[in-house]
């Protein structure tokens, strides 16, 4: 099932979305002009503004309330993944070169950091309810404190599940869970609905990121937009890794070489095939399938829209997605 398939009851408003962030990219400096624009220019998924839009159809939907948080919420994330290329050292992401690559990490800091203001300025400008600015600045903290954790434990075999599912609820599950809730918030919906799609966000969020570390070593990198085994190379430790520390026949072996600051690719493959070995694909994907489900549950206290089922297509799909 393709993104754009599931996207279809807001496929012409993701367009205006699409809109409003060009002119949120514009700044009077033209070098960050450029830098904010080149990474617009390599696309994305939209999935935080799409899950807003998606989530104000429970209730009164009204674009023009939705569109200030739906673009906050993108410029967030694509303030995080400037942020991200400068700490991974990563020259491309979607087949494009980061704005790392074309304008070094000091344009690329201050272009993230541009961003993520200017998403909180407009929301600060456009909501009179309080909650909207609290739960985006709540999160954009919590984001950043989720990427210290993962610096400060890079290369550390020592994590557990708990350091694990700790690391991903601050650096992805809470941004998608906002995502749902502002969406809610910014149509007047009431506490129940805000609630229930708050927790559904969160579960959708939980799964998108282990499903993002599965396939940072199953997937064909062509498909994925960027290197297989990028988060074995910087030391990140994910589930699979976890799990196969504790259960691989060859343990010693595999912590030797996760440890290791520098890896040929070689190794890196060597890896991936002890982590295969030990069934961590699998025990990953299960806790994946726990949280989707956990996510379904929570659309019992939604009202009986056409929505409901576009967000039950999406559980499926980050299920099943190889990308």
């Amino acid at each position: 099932m393709q993104t754009l398939t599931i996207y279809h009851e807001i496929s012409s408003d993701l367009k205006q979305v699409e809109k409003e962030l060009r002119k949120y990219v514009v700044s009077q400096d033209a070098v960050l002009t450029q830098a904010s624009g080149h990474l617009l220019e390599a696309g994305g998924k939209r999935i935080r503004p799409a899950f807003t839009l998606l989530a104000g159809r429970f209730y009164h939907y009204d674009l023009a309330k939705l569109l200030p948080a739906a673009v906050a919420l993108e410029l967030i994330h694509m303030a995080s993944l400037v942020h991200d290329d400068v700490v991974d050292a990563s020259m491309t992401r979607r087949g494009h070169p980061t704005v790392k690559a074309k304008w070094g990490n000091r344009i690329s800091l201050h272009a993230g950091d541009y961003l993520s203001s200017t998403a909180i300025k407009l929301v600060a400008s456009s909501y009179q309810d309080q909650r909207v600015v609290k739960i985006l600045s709540r999160v954009t903290v919590e984001m950043c404190r989720g990427e210290i954790q993962q610096i400060s434990a890079s290369f550390d075999a020592e994590q557990n599940f708990r350091d694990y599912l700790y690391r991903i609820k601050r650096k992805t599950a809470l941004l998608i869970s906002a995502s749902c809730q502002l969406g809610a918030i910014a149509t007047e919906a009431p506490e129940k609905i805000v609630r229930a799609l708050s927790r559904y966000g969160y579960h959708v969020g939980m799964a998108f990121q282990i499903t993002d570390d599965i396939l940072d070593m199953t997937s064909d990198e062509k498909v994925l937009g960027k290197p297989i085994g990028g988060d074995l190379k910087q030391g990140i430790i994910t589930l699979p890794v976890i799990y196969a520390l504790k259960h691989s026949k060859e343990r010693d072996r595999l912590r030797e070489l996760v440890t290791k600051k520098v890896k040929s690719d070689e190794e890196i493959q060597e890896i991936i095939n002890l982590i295969r070995d030990s069934g961590a694909i699998e025990y990953s994907f299960d806790i994946a399938t726990k949280y989707l489900n956990k996510a379904k549950k929570e659309l019992s206290y939604l009202p009986d829209v056409k929505t409901k089922k576009t967000f039950t297509k999406i559980a499926n799909f980050i299920g099943e997605r190889k990308f």
